[in-house]
């Protein structure tokens, strides 16, 4: 089951997506869900880009959201991905802070690495750190974990920068 850009979703493949807005609270909630493959990275994060403008805001946040998605998508996939298992992505916005939140099937905890000076991977975590307010993680019933960061945004009505 392919389910990546090339590719358009056949009836019964698991690439779901899903948009709620609730008018009394302002919440604002995205989810799908990829095949963790290297490839469906780049998807997730045109995505959530492409959501994130529907809902108003401009590009100094949205490219703070779809940095922190790339990375914790990226990391699902490389040290998440199982055989049969879809990682999903999540965004829920709720005033100013946006929530971003990956689930995949594994179980082992992200912890930062010393990345050396040459080192081409390893800065992932301490970057979504640097963007975010907060950042966490959790189990995931019946399988996997969730690891999550929560951003503070600017409202998509004002026009100046986004801070964290």
């Amino acid at each position: 089951m392919n389910l990546c850009p090339t590719t358009r979703p056949r009836r019964g493949d698991a690439m779901h997506a899903m948009t709620t807005y609730d008018r009394q609270t302002t919440l604002l909630r995205w989810q799908m869900q990829f095949s963790p493959v290297r490839k469906c990275v780049p998807l997730a994060r045109t995505l959530v880009s492409k959501t994130l403008a529907s809902w108003g805001y401009g590009q100094e946040c949205i490219d703070r959201v779809v940095l922190v998605c790339g990375e914790l998508s990226a990391n699902a996939v490389e040290h998440g991905g199982r055989r049969g298992h879809l990682f999903e992505v999540r965004l829920t916005v709720d005033g100013p802070h946006c929530l971003v939140e990956v689930s995949d099937a594994g179980r082992t905890p992200p912890r930062p690495i010393q990345a050396g000076e040459d080192d081409e991977g390893g800065r992932g975590l301490l970057l979504v750190a640097a963007l975010s307010e907060e950042t966490g993680h959790h189990d995931r019933h019946p399988i996997g974990k969730t690891v999550w960061a929560r951003l503070v945004l600017s409202s998509p009505s004002e026009e100046s920068a986004c801070t964290s």
